[in-house]
């Protein structure tokens, strides 16, 4: 009688699990202050590498090459966290979602993209310059611009259910308005080079954005 093939066991340790995930949010840290600080030319893996404290083969066993980095910095910027997290299953999301009325909507959404904004914008500007001469960092800016695009239509889509927008204006013209004033390049021209405070960006994104799109 032959013997029963045995399946193998898979081995799952939550304190292997706790360690990958302090290591890779060591690396995404690291990185993030490498780019915002000296630039993507000189953001090498090897100065994540020892910025982190880990080796070189753990930065491509963890996240990958460079390209790859890079994208978990930006990833982890717009997420709040080291890992990435879908626009549909962030708080700020549901929050916006669950509100009955477009003023609530767009006072949820101030709030969250000045969040995200402090921690975007300087590392987004740095991929911005890299993407005039890197390949890969350029189709990753046109993903992220694309991607958010996409997201405002589907927040001027939300906006509409509440019968509250202006009329003469579509989706498409919502969300590129809104497209325009939550970039990384919009906060650094008010916050960067004219001083403004976040909390008073967030109180302009807010009142600019009740203004013109509320009938």
């Amino acid at each position: 009688m032959s013997e029963p093939v045995k399946t193998p066991r898979r081995y799952h340790s939550p304190l292997r699990a706790e360690r990958s995930a302090q290591t890779r949010a060591s690396i995404v840290e690291a990185a993030h202050e490498l780019l915002v600080v000296e630039g993507f030319r000189r953001t090498t893996v090897h100065r994540i590498a020892e910025r982190a404290d880990v080796n070189v083969d753990t930065i491509y066993r963890t996240i990958g090459r460079k390209a790859d980095v890079v994208r978990a910095v930006i990833e982890s910027a717009l997420s709040g966290g080291p890992e990435a997290v879908p626009a549909q299953q962030r708080d700020y999301v549901r929050q916006i979602q669950a509100a009955r009325t477009a003023g609530e909507k767009i006072d949820i959404y101030a709030t969250a993209i000045t969040d995200i904004q402090q921690r975007l914008a300087p590392v987004f500007i740095a991929l911005r310059d890299a993407a005039r001469e890197d390949k890969g960092s350029r189709a990753l800016w046109r993903e992220i611009s694309d991607r958010r695009a996409r997201n405002m239509l589907e927040f001027a889509a939300d906006l509409r259910t509440t019968g509250e927008l202006r009329p003469d204006f579509d989706d498409a013209a919502i969300a590129d308005a809104i497209w325009s004033m939550n970039s990384p390049e919009y906060w650094l021209l008010l916050v960067d080079e004219r001083g403004w405070t976040p909390d008073r960006f967030r109180a302009w994104v807010s009142d600019s954005w009740r203004r013109l799109l509320l009938a």
